[in-house]
């Protein structure tokens, strides 16, 4: 017995991001059937957002403030407890928002 499998698409989901560094004289659309792709500027892929111009600085700046929420959280919550759960708190909970991700916008790799 075979089980027909057949690609959904959620329109709601797709946008199409043009990464190019020259001036477009003309837009380009995308289609996929006569369903037009909305243009973006960026998108979140994975939790990363990767912009048209390949520039880190908008998810750094988002990665910065979900980290102070996170980080005013725990101060707020734990600030009548010792260094030591302070700490393994940041640890737990600061630190992984922060380093998510980071091997994609390293500038650096150990290859070098």
């Amino acid at each position: 017995m075979a089980v027909e499998s057949e690609t959904k698409i959620n329109p709601g989901k797709i946008k199409a991001v043009i990464f190019t560094k020259t001036r477009l004289k003309e837009r380009i659309r995308y289609y996929f059937g006569d369903q037009l792709f909305p243009e973006a500027s960026s998108f979140k892929y994975l939790g990363i957002i990767i912009g048209s111009d390949l520039n880190w600085a908008y998810l750094v700046s988002c990665t910065l403030r979900k980290a102070w929420k996170a980080l005013h959280f725990i101060m707020r919550i734990l600030k009548k407890l010792n260094n030591n759960t302070k700490r393994s708190a940041y640890t737990a909970v600061v630190r992984p928002i922060l380093e998510y991700g980071a091997v994609c916008w390293d500038r650096h790799t150990e290859g070098q």
